[in-house]
This record gives C-alpha cells, sequence and structure tokens, in this order.
C-alpha cells in the first residue's frame, strides 16, 4: 500500500472558464496553468485554491480541488489542504517559469513548468462510454508506466487485442474484466482498477498480498511466541517495541501510515505520533547492543516516515536513494533527473549500534524504501528473511471518465550505483522461511531467532 498522493475526488468536468484563458504574462507569482515534469499532472493556481488535473495526449480530467491555508507571503511556499486533509506545498522556483511541488510525505519534489494555456486536452469534450474509458485507461498506462519491458508485457499488443472487445453496449463488468486481464500480467502490486465494488491489484507471482488477515496472524504469532507477551505497542498499533535478553531490542514496523488512527493516512498527525513513540523507544539509557527491525508485515504508507525512523538510527548524514520518474509519453526510458534523497541525523537520541532488518514478500511499497535507505546506513545492517515485494514508486490514483481510477507506478528508485530493485525486490543477506504455513503449523519463526542469533555473536 501506498498513501495515494492525490486521490480523484471530483465531477469530471472540464477546467473551469477562467483556468481556459490564457494564463499571465510570466511573473514570480505561482497564479496561472502548471505542468509537472513527468506524471502527467496540469494545475491551475490562484490566491484561494489550486485545482489539479491528469492529463493524457487525449484526456484532461480533475483529480482534486485544494484550498489554500494561511496568506500568501511573497517568495514562500504557498500552502493548499487537499481534500482528504493532506496538504501540497507550491513553492517558486529560481526563473518566473519554474516551481515545485511537494505533497505530504513524499521523499522528493516535483518539478512545475508554466505554461501559458492550458493543453489541447484540457479545451474540448473528455471521452466518455466504455470506449473512452478504454482508451484512458490504455493511454494512462502507455503514457507513464516504466515497466513494461522488465514486466515482460507487450501494451501496444494488449490494446490490439482486447480494444476491439469493447463498444458503447460494453457493461460495467466485462469492462472490468478486460481491464484486469490486461494489467494482470504486469505483477506489480502498485497497479490497480477501483470501480466502485470491484477493485483489482496486482502481485508479483508466487507471492501473498498483505491482508489484515495476515497482519493479525503475524502479530499473534510474534507477540506470544517472540515477544513473550512483553511487547509494548505504540502508534495505534501500528509500532511494538520490546527489549530481549542480551541487551537486543525490537521494533516492529507494520506500517508507515495509520499512527494516529491505527488506518487513515493523516501525515501531519502520523509524524507527530511517530516522533513520540521513537522519543520513548530510543533513548539516552536504553544501551542496545543490537536492534531487530521487523518490517516482513508492512503494506506501506508514507515515504517520508521511513526517512524520520532512519534519522533515528545514524549519527552521519547519508544517501538513501535517488528518485527518478518518467518523463516522456513517447519513451519508457527517458527519466526526470535523479533526485537524491537525504537521511540526515535526527536533533533527538539516536541508535547507531548495529541492526538486523527482517523482510519479506509483504514488506511492500514504503517498507520497501525504508528497507533500501537502511542499504547505505553507516553502520552494520543484515537484512533477514525473504525478498521485499519490489515496488517502490509512489503512486498515482489516476481518474478513467467513467468514475473509475487506476493505480499507475512511475518511479525509480536508484541505488548509488544506479540500479533499481523494482520487480524481483531487496534481496536479503541470510534467506530463511517467513511466515509459511509451515512456520505456523510448528510454531516457528526462523528469521526472528536468526536475527537473535546474529545480533547476539551465535551466527
Amino acid at each position: 500500500m501506498r498513501a495515494p498522493i492525490f486521490a480523484a475526488a471530483l465531477s469530471l468536468a472540464l477546467i473551469p472558464g477562467p483556468a481556459l484563458a490564457a494564463a499571465p504574462a510570466p511573473s514570480a507569482s505561482l497564479t496561472g496553468v502548471w505542468r509537472s515534469d513527468g506524471y502527467g499532472m496540469v494545475l491551475t493556481v490562484d490566491t484561494a485554491k489550486a485545482t489539479l488535473f491528469q492529463t493524457t495526449s487525449i484526456s484532461c480530467l480533475p483529480i482534486d480541488e485544494a484550498t489554500r491555508v494561511g496568506a500568501p507571503r511573497p517568495g514562500a511556499a504557498a500552502v493548499y489542504r487537499l481534500s482528504d486533509g493532506n496538504t501540497i506545498r507550491l513553492r517558486p522556483g529560481p526563473r518566473p517559469d519554474a516551481a515545485t511541488l511537494h505533497a505530504d510525505g513524499s521523499a522528493g519534489d516535483r518539478a512545475l513548468a508554466r505554461l501559458r494555456r492550458p493543453p489541447a486536452p484540457c479545451g474540448g469534450p473528455q471521452p466518455s462510454g466504455p470506449v473512452g474509458a478504454f482508451d484512458v485507461f490504455w493511454q494512462t498506462f502507455a503514457e507513464n508506466y516504466p515497466f513494461f519491458r522488465q514486466r515482460g508485457v507487450d501494451w501496444a499488443a494488449q490494446r490490439r487485442r482486447y480494444r476491439p472487445m469493447v463498444d458503447a453496449s460494453t457493461t460495467d463488468e466485462r469492462l472490468f474484466r478486460i481491464l484486469r486481464t490486461m494489467i494482470e500480467p504486469l505483477g506489480d502490486a502498485h497497479t490497480g482498477i477501483f470501480a466502485g465494488e470491484r477493485e483489482f491489484t496486482g502481485l508479483r507471482p508466487g507471492t501473498r498480498p498483505t491482508t489484515r488477515a495476515l497482519g493479525v496472524r503475524v502479530k499473534e504469532l510474534i507477540d506470544r511466541r517472540d515477544l513473550r507477551g512483553k511487547g509494548r505497542d505504540f502508534a495505534s498499533g501500528q509500532l511494538t517495541f520490546a527489549e530481549l535478553p542480551g541487551r537486543i531490542g525490537y521494533l516492529r514496523v507494520a506500517g508507515f501510515f495509520g499512527y494516529a488512527t491505527g488506518s487513515d493516512f493523516d501525515y501531519a498527525a502520523d509524524r507527530a505520533r511517530l516522533a513520540e513513540a521513537l522519543d520513548a523507544v530510543i533513548t539516552p539509557r536504553r544501551r542496545m547492543r543490537g536492534l531487530i527491525i521487523d518490517v516482513r508485515y508492512n503494506p506501506g504508507g508514507y515515504d517520508a516516515l521511513g526517512l524520520q525512523l532512519a534519522a533515528r538510527l545514524t549519527d552521519r548524514p547519508y544517501l538513501a536513494y535517488r528518485k527518478r520518474a518518467r518523463n516522456d509519453p513517447g519513451d519508457p526510458a527517458r527519466f526526470t533527473r535523479p533526485q537524491p534523497i537525504m537521511v540526515r541525523p535526527a536533533a533527538a537520541p539516536r541508535y547507531t549500534g548495529p541492526i538486523a532488518l527482517l523482510t519479506s514478500d509483504a514488506t511492500n511499497s514504503a517498507g520497501e524504501t525504508f528497507t533500501q535507505a537502511l542499504m547505505g546506513r553507516p553502520g552494520r545492517v543484515v537484512r533477514i528473511g525473504e525478498n521485499t515485494q519490489g515496488v517502490f514508486s509512489d503512486v498515482m490514483e489516476c481518474p478513467l471518465p467513467n468514475d473509475w481510477s487506476l493505480w499507475v507506478p512511475n518511479e525509480e528508485y536508484l541505488t548509488r550505483d544506479g540500479t533499481t530493485f523494482d520487480g524481483a525486490g531487496v534481496p536479503p543477506h541470510i534467506r530463511t522461511p517467513v511466515f509459511t504455513e509451515e512456520e505456523f503449523a510448528e510454531d516457528r519463526d526462523s528469521a526472528f531467532d536468526r536475527a537473535v542469533a546474529v545480533l547476539g555473536g551465535r551466527a
């Protein structure tokens, strides 16, 4: 699960009248029309609101309308609140025709370029009906998804095969089946279709979805067997900490979201609750000789919360990863300039000793970017368990003209040497079974036991 950066929340109307007019002459003001570098996003900005649109070469559909928070200050970031309560920040760039956008909880920024007028698709009728929905679906993936070759899918061939099956009489049920059939071979847990009560998200072949039932089962095993009932929950149960024999600490992170409520995405509240929890866990008086961090069941959330945790685990700044987005609708191999994302030591007590990091195929999304962020950490980090799921990108939640929406990833998270773990996931140093039926049946937790042995000097 990735915290959606923007959710479709508006009726499917064209850009309203004032935005259809040519934008004012470039100035230091943020007012006007902007296009993101990559992401297919267009914004119309005035002093009261920012309206966001998802565009392709054939469509221009509204995503959200964000309301201005606070009074504008020359040269400062303008804050806008989205319909889900999270915020985006627009900051003027070094030139009048440049700006940046930062979304709550995201690692990094999006570059914006000023437009004199909205793109052509924003000025006319939008695709409609089953055929229109199919075309926008196909075009959105074609212009943004960077992994077709890696995932072994010929997207043009998918269109040739399935578009003749769709016409004005195609039912919602049949259209949903067709679209699902088209993206299922990607095996990508950051792809999905949401059509009212019908939902589908991808999954790497041979791996498990991060269901609530699995999470409950995992927590019961860990609390009873591994922690002997001595674990203490924080952040609405999303974090668990225990002190094990031999001065080994154990920190389970069941997601990088929901710290304030247990389920909702509220970055500001979650950030504050995470800080409180870490202040209770990482203290000057608690002198741990080793720390187990368990993200084996972690559906994801906010990348920035993973970086916040990593900042409590180092006394030196270092590169977490470099992030780039596909930015050429006609070429899946063209990307934005990689943006370095750093881990900087927190101004709070920190733990800098050895870490055993437990991972599995149920380590998803922000759980994986956190895993990658620890790869460059000064000091020892040993990964134990299984490969992670292999999905790192922020999720673009893109509207279709029939009130459905899509999940589409468009980013790569690069290591220092320029490689990625998309598809295969981050591999462990030490491979063990993780939460298999045999492990549950025999009351075993091989990865946990191996971590205790590694940190205790017995392996």
